[in-house]
């Protein structure tokens, strides 16, 4: 039977997706289109060294049907603090603990960006209430991470009251969703989510320090994870790597 065409972008709902670029905010979006969202995707431009990560967004946005993408300027090089944002080295082909779960590590590593998914939600909370959307969608994961405190379901909860207190859709009982559909996944689950939901990864860059062509390096832990995914899915794995 052939498949009915999706609903009008104004028969439905409006939601703002979060898209980085990588694998797992592309699984989002295809996530917030199956539940008849019409998608709004938002990327930060953060100040970010992997700025290749950033066409991918474009193309993932694109790809996957959203009604508008547009992205956001707000340059955290200038306060640093982070291997993605600061003259400090990405720590490659790490081994002191395994990679994965924030219960294998007790450090927070490098590559955390102080404030970064606060501030991207607040972004993209800005943009839901202009739209009148009731959903936020966002990648983060509590399995399969870096250990990053802002990953965490206590913080997903926690902005989500924070959306409700702090804004005029809230305060006027509308209520505002921050969805975070991965939160529980692992890697090899996400590969097989998108895989079913017609995600093509091949247009999707993790790599903390990916070349302006998308290139992978193949040793940092965000190249590990991803790997590690798509061995554990059983699918043969697309990214590209320099040389």
């Amino acid at each position: 039977m052939p498949k009915s065409p999706d609903p009008s972008p104004q028969s439905r709902r409006n939601a703002v997706v979060l898209v980085s670029g990588g694998m797992d905010s592309a699984v989002v979006l295809a996530i917030a289109r199956e539940r008849g969202h019409a998608v709004h995707a938002l990327s930060v431009s953060y100040g970010q060294r992997h700025t290749s990560e950033l066409d991918a967004a474009a193309r993932v946005a694109n790809a996957l049907g959203a009604v508008q993408h547009k992205t956001v300027v707000v340059d955290l090089r200038t306060i640093g603090g982070s291997a993605l944002t600061d003259d400090i080295d990405v720590p490659l082909d790490t081994d002191q603990h395994p990679v994965g779960t924030a219960a294998a590590r007790d450090d927070i590593p490098v590559t955390y960006v102080p404030a970064r998914n606060t501030i991207m939600l607040s972004v993209a909370l800005g943009w839901a209430e202009v739209l009148g959307a009731s959903d936020i969608y966002c990648g983060v994961n509590a399995v399969d991470y870096s250990g990053y405190p802002d990953c965490r379901p206590e913080f997903v909860e926690a902005f989500e009251r924070l959306a409700n207190l702090a804004t005029k859709a809230g305060v006027e009982g509308a209520g505002l969703r921050v969805q975070a559909p991965l939160q529980y996944m692992s890697k090899a689950d996400i590969v097989r989510e998108g895989l079913r939901l017609g995600v093509d990864f091949a247009q999707t860059v993790s790599c903390y320090q990916a070349d302006a062509q998308g290139r992978a390096c193949g040793h940092c832990d965000a190249c590990r994870l991803r790997a590690e995914g798509f061995a554990a899915a059983g699918v043969a794995d697309p990214t590209r790597y320099v040389g």
